[in-house]
């Protein structure tokens, strides 16, 4: 998915993974009841800071803070916008 947003300096735009609809055991979980998901997909990210290139690049699956960064809709999809210390680690 091609986005045009081109984050700056060491700020880097996630898609959220979606939220389970079921647990393992297979009980449907209420909208109301999803917890937002922590697990995400770079989209794009930004070139770092003057002495600290950005150490993730797009495709990466990341794991992030509860709280970390901001939402925003492009398209009619959201996002999230964060710096890159909001990143705890990368999926591989």
């Amino acid at each position: 998915m091609d986005v045009n947003v081109k984050p700056l300096a060491d700020r880097v735009l996630v898609r959220p993974a979606d939220a389970e609809t079921t647990t393992k055991s297979g009980i449907i979980i209420p909208d109301t009841a999803k917890e937002k998901p922590m697990k995400g997909k770079v989209i794009a990210a930004g070139p770092g800071k003057k002495d600290e290139p950005t150490s993730v690049k797009v495709g990466d699956e990341i794991l992030y803070g509860k709280y970390a960064g901001t939402e925003i809709s492009i398209d009619g999809s959201d996002y999230l916008i964060m710096r890159e210390s909001d990143i705890l680690a990368i999926v591989s």
